[in-house]
C-alpha cells in the first residue's frame, strides 16, 4: 500500500503498530530521517531503544548476513512492549532479502521500519512494500510543508498557537530550513519559554532561529545602508575568513538594494511598500527596512543598484584587480552615499 498526502503525514504521527514493515523513501537523507525518528518514537516509545526493542541493521551487513533481519523480526527482548527492525540505507538489491523476511512474518513480531534514497516507480524494494497485503511505502519529496503539517510541528514541540505574525515567521522559516533543523529550532523556543506565560513573539523566535553567514553578510548590508562605512573592514574580513566570496557579496548586495528599492517606489510609502516583499519581513527587520529604504530614497537606491551592477560586470570580466579589494571600495563609496 503507498500513502500520500494528508494521509501519509497522519501515518507518520500516528503509525499503525499492526503492519509488517513501512517504507520510508527521498531524495532528501534529512527528510527521510525526520520522519523514520518520528515513526519508531511513535512505535516503542523514549524508552524503546534503551530497552533493546529496536533493532538497527545497516544495509551493508545485510547484504553479507541476509539472516540477520529474519532473526531481528524473530528475537525476543527481556523488556515488554513493541519491537522495530530498523533497515537503514535500503536498495534495490535488497528486495529479495526483505520479500523473503516479511514472508515469514507473524502478529507479535518485529515491524520493520526500512529507509531508502530516491526510488523510480519501477523500483524492485517499492514493489516488495506496496504490494504486500499489510505493508506500506512513503515517498517524500522536496514539496514545503503544508500549514497542517507546520502547526502539528508547533502543538508536538509543546507551543501554544501564536499570534499572526508570529505564525507567518514560522512558516517563513518551516520552508527555509531543513525539517530536523526547523523542528530543533521549535524545541529550542519551547524550552525558551519555559516557565513565561506571555505569548511568543518575534523577538523571542528570532532569538532561537539557526544563524549563519546569511547574518554576517547583513549586517555588512547594514553597515552599509547605515552610512557606517568604518564598521566595514572587520566585518569584509570575518565574511573572507567564512569563505563567503565577493561575487557572493555583489548578489546579495544587489538584492538587498533591489528590496529597499521596491519598498521605497511604492506609491502608499515604504511602510505600505514593504508588505509587498516576497518572503515577508516581520518584527525590527520590517522597521530597518522601511526606515532604511525612506532614508535612501528611489533616486539614490536607483544610483546604488547602477554602482553594484557596474561592479558585478567587473568581478565577472577579465580584470587584474583583487576582487575583494574592489568589493571593498563599492560598499565604503555606498557607505558614504548612504551618509549624506
Amino acid at each position: 500500500m503507498k500513502l500520500t498526502g494528508a494521509a501519509a503525514g497522519n501515518y507518520f504521527r500516528k503509525p499503525d503498530p499492526a503492519h509488517t514493515a513501512l517504507l520510508i523513501f527521498g531524495a532528501d537523507p534529512m527528510r527521510v530521517a525526520d520522519k523514520r525518528s518520528q515513526v519508531i518514537s511513535a512505535l516503542i516509545g523514549p524508552q524503546g531503544e534503551e530497552e533493546m526493542r529496536l533493532a538497527r541493521i545497516d544495509a551493508a551487513d545485510l547484504r553479507k548476513d541476509p539472516a540477520m533481519l529474519g532473526d531481528a523480526i524473530k528475537a525476543q527482548g527481556f523488556f515488554p512492549g513493541h519491537r522495530v527492525a530498523f533497515v537503514e540505507d535500503a536498495t534495490d538489491g535488497l528486495a529479495k532479502v526483505i520479500e523473503t523476511a516479511l514472508s515469514d512474518w507473524r502478529h507479535g513480531d518485529a515491524q520493520v521500519v526500512i529507509t531508502a534514497g530516491q526510488l523510480t516507480a519501477k523500483s524492485a524494494l517499492r514493489k516488495v512494500i506496496e504490494g504486500h497485503p499489510n505493508a506500506v511505502a512513503i515517498g517524500l519529496y522536496d514539496d514545503p510543508p503544508s500549514i497542517a503539517d507546520i502547526e502539528q510541528a508547533i502543538t508536538d514541540a509543546g507551543i501554544a498557537r501564536p499570534d499572526r505574525d508570529v505564525m507567518e515567521l514560522l512558516v517563513t522559516l518551516a520552508n527555509t530550513l531543513e525539517p530536523g533543523d526547523f523542528r530543533q529550532t521549535l524545541e529550542k523556543i519551547s524550552l525558551y519559554k519555559i516557565g513565561d506565560a506571555t505569548p511568543l513573539t518575534l523577538e523571542d523566535v528570532a532569538a532561537n532561529a539557526p544563524q549563519s553567514a546569511d547574518a554576517d553578510v547583513d549586517d555588512v548590508l547594514d553597515a552599509v545602508t547605515d552610512g557606517q562605512d568604518a564598521r566595514l573592514g572587520p566585518l569584509l574580513r570575518n565574511l573572507a575568513a567564512q569563505g563567503v566570496l565577493p561575487v557572493t557579496l555583489c548578489i546579495m548586495a544587489t538584492r538587498h538594494f533591489r528590496r529597499l528599492h521596491t519598498v521605497a517606489s511604492d506609491p502608499g510609502g515604504a511602510a505600505s511598500g514593504v508588505g509587498r516583499l516576497r518572503p515577508p519581513v516581520f518584527g525590527p527587520r520590517r522597521d530597518q527596512i522601511v526606515r532604511q529604504a525612506g532614508h535612501w530614497g528611489r533616486d539614490r537606491l536607483e544610483k546604488a543598484l547602477t554602482a553594484l551592477t557596474d561592479l558585478d560586470l567587473q568581478l565577472r570580466s577579465a580584470q587584474n584587480a583583487p576582487p575583494a579589494a574592489l568589493m571593498e571600495r563599492t560598499l565604503i563609496r555606498l557607505a558614504m552615499m548612504g551618509r549624506r
